[in-house]
């Protein structure tokens, strides 16, 4: 179906993948700030700050957290399979982490607290779940983490994951939509006379059937911004119910569109929401990006 690929952010934080995400906005008061635990660094009053990465909107992110950052994410793909080069994975790491912190700062302005006791709830649930202290701090360890930084990460995810939820359960259910089939062939002769079939009165169902009988070129419903083709999203939203396309182009082949029938409130399928959640995210960041102070080292 072409759907769009997952936007999957905190992939780089350790924390998150042991299902502490899920929980960050279980725990936490909106209240007036107090904070009682490390957070994102302010810039304090010194003339002499230490190596940075970036500053975002006034908030440090030190070469140190960085480079750590960088050699977990490293470490965590290689654990998969994957050889990560430093040079590839900076600019992986350093967009999740300033995204991380815009999230986090947006929670705070949104009056949320992660509290001493918020944190210390999570922290006895994380060594509960790791096998005891002694387990946790061999961890933290191995992955290049002291307490002090363990517990900011973790707060800092915690605030962004909250935002991250408030963000997303903002997209509706429904959504206006298309159902479309399609015959795909890769060869633009072969697609043409395909097109001529269909203009001499072939049915489009026995030849999506020819070209694929597992699906019969069954795309399904689907809203806008859900197939990564723009093109052929494109096409389909200017058909009417019972119109067939011409030859679309893509990077996949050469498609021809048959759209059945549209809906300007059809209910999402699972998949298509969490598609739509995630735009709604990485539209949010974009955003934020363009209306905050970012200084990156040089």
């Amino acid at each position: 179906m072409f759907p769009r690929r997952r936007y999957i952010l905190f992939q780089l934080t350790l924390i998150l993948a042991l299902g502490l995400s899920a929980c960050a906005s279980a725990t936490g008061t909106p209240a007036t700030p107090t904070p009682a635990v490390p957070s994102a660094t302010p810039l304090p009053p010194t003339p002499t700050p230490p190596p940075l990465a970036a500053i975002v909107n006034d908030e440090w992110l030190t070469e140190e957290e960085f480079l750590a950052e960088v050699e977990r994410y490293r470490a965590a793909q290689a654990a998969l399979g994957n050889e990560i080069a430093t040079d590839d994975a900076v600019p992986v790491v350093l967009d999740d982490l300033i995204a991380q912190i815009l999230l986090a700062q947006a929670a705070r302005a949104e009056g949320f607290e992660l509290t001493e006791a918020d944190l210390g709830s999570r922290m006895d649930a994380l060594i509960s779940d790791v096998g005891g202290a002694d387990a946790l701090t061999a961890w933290q360890s191995e992955h290049g983490y002291t307490d002090e930084s363990f517990q900011s990460a973790l707060k800092r995810a915690a605030e962004a994951a909250w935002m991250r939820d408030k963000i997303i359960e903002t997209v509706p259910g429904t959504a206006e939509q298309v159902h479309a089939q399609q015959i795909l062939l890769y060869n633009e002769d072969a697609a043409r006379k395909v097109a001529d079939q269909l203009n001499a009165g072939t049915k489009f169902a026995d030849l999506a059937v020819l070209y694929d009988p597992n699906t019969g070129g069954e795309l399904g419903w689907f809203p806008r911004g859900y197939l990564l083709e723009p093109a052929l999203e494109e096409t389909a939203f200017r058909l009417e119910p019972g119109q067939i396309s011409d030859v679309i182009e893509s990077g996949v082949g050469y498609h021809i569109l048959l759209v059945v029938e549209r809906d300007s409130q059809h209910q999402l399928s699972p998949d298509a929401y969490l598609v739509m959640q995630e735009k709604a995210l990485v539209d949010w960041l974009a955003q934020k990006r363009a209306e905050s102070d970012i200084v990156l080292a040089p």
